[in-house]
């Protein structure tokens, strides 16, 4: 009989750290000598400068294991309270076909997938975000739509700045906003028009003055209590007067409603979330955003467009990239990383599960139930306001508080819009009872009318003229599935297609790809997390804010910072939110004039166009030859701009994966001629446990939860961007006008429709940093310094490693030069990156920071195996790059420049110097696990010549 162990010694498989950690404890100390350093101290005491060290441990426990923190967890879930909510305002209930909640929104191999910059790998994604755009150009009636933007009130001021730029030329500065647009979407667009300086104007359609000369205008269709308005004599009389007019539209209501499009709408927006994505306290959801070919330009965010592969075969790829921000910078009016692709995927397979037949019924079953409500409330004595609605009426009572009380204590939420009016918006939920129940709720009497009993008699109530007579969804995609097994198979068929962390490692420099564990997704579907309306009741929510207070304690203690806000619902919206925060500092402290933000050249691309929307002049300030900040240039541009500098954005650890010696001198230097120092956070992976940026002078940074804290990047979104800030900018936080919880004293207004933002998916976080605790937040980060410093000295003997420290060491990610192939044998970076993918790997960050080299950041969870997987293929592309030079493999005619293989390669003509075997089997690893590519390589510059961004015929994939 073996001796029995001390239970503390058999609880090493039930702690988590091990699990997300992908070095074991034996290969670590292998890592450690490949890199020159005897352990895992010496490691960070190389490469972090020792002025930064935290100067303690951030308070917060040690790791719970999986069990704990799912137990937990359920026990404030138990805390929520589900009712069912009738409250709208651009939220609806709604259900998520099984069939697509389990092989999408709960599938790592669509979650976890990577923003498709990478076209080849990522056919899959982008066919469903075609089709998602197809279906907002089709119900809206625009001619191009984007693959998604935030949410609806950051749909509608990208809508505005759209305006303002397409009426540059008339010097108007004047924008009209329709009193009937959902509260949250005003907010935001009075959030965004102060930096612009643009003039807002909310007031009542019928007492609208175009001779004011606005440059744009935004109506709701139908309105926020539910009117449907005929939107044609407007749209006739602004375009008359030279103004733009932005629609923000419900998406359900077109399928029985005339696109706004037809009507001559400039720009059409609104939110996908009803159909099939869970309301999620907020989010996140899926944004629309169309408008017309000649704007195209001008389009905010990401497009999918159609293009050619080297077989001539139709390849899909991100389009028009020149908007990107990456390259305009400072000309940028709005930033591409503004997503939320994962649940426009959702929504577009929503359209394809039902068809246009079955969206036909829910929707007309929804306003059946509406307008059946509205004739038993007239019936009995409480007639709604308006004649003409689709699924919101809105109702005089004798008391709004009274009528409110009964709903809850019935289960129902119902709008209070004044003390003697309420609203009430049925939805794909909406059952019969509930109607009958409304009717008593509402009139506070016993009823024993039955809907049976009013369904024969009752008519529609939309306008006959604005019915849908324009044809929608016509495309056969959204008749393809009729049953589930041709859905399943269709989404296993578009799965196949791309590469994603299922795969294979996806070593993206600056964009931290990590483990995201099942245990962290876990609750994000339970139903009181997933069907909580976001302006439900705060008793309703305590569950949530607690685990929501504790996750920003966390951050706070973590960070070094004295309060955080959760709102923002993106890295760039973060960057926003941040500046904005800054921006009320000055403000309040008489200082209204600080508006120059200094940026390093070597900054990310969405810093430069984040100061731009904050109403902030952008100066570079220069970088050295080591890729540091030039401390002599930013010294002087200081100096120079003394008197109005208002911030300074520093990436920390550096974009060029280096810790910066000199950071706490700059920042001194920001702040000895009055500014701020922003950080972006997107290197915190680098920081967490080691050091606290709140300790080493930033004033404000944002968090990039879907980076460093373990939300799933979901083919390009969603993420979570929230803020961490010094105590003298806490007051400032954002807050929102529909929730008094959020926010500091002085809040700026808000940056996201919903107040915590894209509240469901923040237990992810909360759980990482549960399960790893104190110490395993400090060995994730020391653990993912080494794999970078591991990769950079294996590598080192190929490929230059542009930029280290004064040890030699780079932080968590390291950047390897190929300019030098380019002369040396013709082969590019792009040659390199499409070869990976033979190989069975994503590529690196590519060209960025600097053109021509790849960025690797391995992160700390993957394998030790996985990794030399990766350094071997890299040395194999550099012999193969090799033959080349030496003329062994003609320039014109390689494994490199026709990369990536596909099958129709293999199995077809073969007339290349290197085999089938060298071609599609590079590695013996690939022969056990062999990732095809659907298409070879796309050309970019055919798909902008020939601009397509919706599903092309059916007979062009058959071709």
């Amino acid at each position: 009989m073996r001796e029995p162990l001390p239970l503390d010694s058999l609880e090493f498989h039930d702690e988590f750290v091990h699990r997300h950690i992908g070095p074991t404890p034996a290969e670590i100390p292998e890592m450690l000598q490949a890199v020159g350093v005897a352990s895992l101290d010496e490691l960070i005491e190389k490469a972090v400068p020792p002025q930064i060290i935290a100067s303690s441990e951030p308070q917060i426990e040690e790791s719970r294991s999986e069990r704990e923190v799912l137990a937990y967890l359920r026990t404030l879930a138990d805390q929520n309270q589900v009712h069912k909510s009738f409250l709208g305002l651009g939220y609806s209930g709604c259900f998520t076909p099984p069939v697509v909640l389990r092989n999408i929104m709960e599938n790592p191999a669509w979650y976890t997938a990577y923003t498709p910059y990478q076209a080849e790998i990522s056919q899959g994604r982008m066919e469903a975000l075609l089709n998602y755009q197809t279906m907002i150009m089709d119900l809206t009636g625009m001619e191009v739509a984007n693959a998604s933007l935030l949410d609806e009130g950051t749909a509608a001021a990208e809508a505005m700045a759209l305006c303002k730029a397409v009426s540059k030329k008339s010097g108007r500065n004047r924008f009209w906003v329709s009193s009937e647009c959902h509260p949250q979407t005003i907010e935001i667009l009075q959030t965004r028009a102060v930096p612009m300086g643009i003039e807002l104007t909310i007031g009542d359609t019928d007492s609208i003055d175009l001779a004011a000369e606005y440059f744009g205008m935004i109506v709701q269709y139908p309105t926020s209590t539910g009117a449907i308005h005929d939107p044609r004599p407007l749209i006739e009389q602004a375009h008359a007067a030279g103004t733009q007019v932005v629609v923000a539209a419900d998406l359900l209501s077109l399928i029985l409603l005339e696109g706004p499009g037809n009507f001559g709408a400039d720009v059409v927006v609104g939110n996908s979330q009803r159909f099939g994505v869970p309301l999620g306290f907020g989010g996140p959801h899926a944004a629309y955003f169309a408008t017309r070919e000649e704007h195209r330009r001008l389009c905010p965010g990401r497009i999918v467009g159609v293009s050619k592969d080297a077989r001539g075969r139709n390849g899909l790829r991100l389009a028009l990239q020149t908007r990107e921000q990456h390259i305009r910078r400072e000309k940028a009016t709005s930033n591409i990383c503004t997503a939320q692709v994962l649940l426009a995927v959702m929504a577009s397979m929503y359209a394809v599960y039902h068809g246009p037949s079955g969206l036909d019924r829910i929707a007309r079953r929804v306003h059946r139930l509406t307008a059946i409500l509205a004739k038993g409330l007239a019936d009995l004595g409480t007639p709604a306001v308006h004649e003409n609605f689709f699924d919101t009426l809105e109702i005089k009572v004798g008391s709004a508080d009274e009528v409110c009380s009964r709903a809850e204590a019935r289960g129902y939420l119902v709008r209070r819009i004044a003390d003697d009016t309420v609203g009430i918006s049925c939805d794909e939920l909406t059952e019969r009872g509930d109607v009958e129940a409304l009717w008593e709720i509402v009139t506070g009497k016993d009823v024993t009318l039955t809907v049976s009993q009013l369904d024969g008699t009752v008519p529609d109530t939309l306008p006959s003229d604005l019915l849908r007579k324009t044809p929608a969804l016509t495309h056969p995609v959204f008749e393809s599935c009729p049953s589930e097994t041709d859905m399943l198979r269709y989404l296993y068929r578009l799965q196949e297609k791309d590469l994603a962390l299922t795969k294979a490692m996806i070593p993206l420099g600056s964009c931290t790809m990590k483990l995201n564990a099942t245990a962290e997704m876990i609750p994000v579907t339970w139903p009181e997390f997933g069907q909580i309306h976001p302006f439900a009741p705060l008793e309703h929510t305590v569950g949530y804010r607690k685990m929501i207070g504790e996750l920003e304690h966390m951050l706070a203690e973590l960070t070094g910072f004295h309060a955080i806000s959760l709102q923002p619902n993106a890295g760039s919206q973060g960057e926003y939110a941040g500046l904005l925060v800054v921006r009320r500092y000055h403000e309040e402290r008489g200082d209204a004039h600080r508006n120059i933000c200094l940026i390093p050249s070597s900054a990310h691309g969405t810093n430069p166009a984040s100061a731009v929307m904050a109403g902030m002049k952008v100066v570079v300030v220069a970088c050295d030859d080591d890729g540091n900040i030039d401390l002599d240039d930013l010294r002087a541009k200081a100096q120079t701009h003394s008197d109005n500098l208002a911030a300074l954005m520093v990436t920390y650890p550096s974009t060029h994966g280096v810790f910066e010696t000199g950071i706490i001198d700059i920042c001194n230097v920001i702040h000895e001629h009055g500014g701020q120092v922003y950080m972006d956070g997107a290197n915190l992976n680098a920081l967490v446990g080691v050091c606290r940026p709140g300790e080493f002078g930033p004033d404000v940074a944002h968090l990039n939860l879907h980076k460093t804290f373990c939300i799933p990047h979901g083919g390009g979104g969603p993420g979570v961007g929230p803020i961490g800030v010094g105590k003298h900018l806490a007051p400032y936080l954002p807050g929102h006008s529909l929730c008094e919880e959020v926010g500091g004293e002085s809040a700026i207004t808000a940056v996201s429709a919903a107040p915590w933002g894209s509240a469901s998916i923040l237990p992810i976080s909360w759980s990482y940093i549960a399960m790893m605790g104190r110490s395993g937040m400090r060995k994730a980060t020391e653990v993912a310094i080494l794999s970078a410093n591991y990769i950079a000295k294996r590598l080192a003997d190929h490929y230059d490693v542009l930029y280290t420290g004064p040890n030699g060491m780079v932080a968590h990610e390291c950047i390897i030069d190929v300019r030098p192939l380019k002369g040396s044998a013709g082969i590019t970076v792009d040659d390199i990156a499409k070869r990976l993918i033979d190989y069975g790997f994503h590529a690196p960050t590519m060209s960025w920071p600097v053109a021509g080299t790849l960025m690797i950041e391995p992160t700390e969870s993957e394998p030790k195996a996985e990794i030399d997987r990766f350094c071997d293929a890299m040395i194999a592309i550099r012999k193969e790059a090799a033959a080349v030079e030496a003329g062994t493999l003609p320039g014109d005619n390689n494994p490199l420049c026709n990369a990536p293989h596909t099958l129709a390669d293999i199995v077809g003509e073969w007339d290349r110097p290197y085999s089938r075997e060298e071609a599609a089997y590079p590695a013996p690893w690939v022969e056990d696990h062999k990732f095809w590519p659907a298409v070879n390589r796309v050309d970019n510059a055919y798909g902008d010549r020939h601009f397509v961004c919706a599903c092309p015929p059916l007979s062009d994939y058959e071709d």
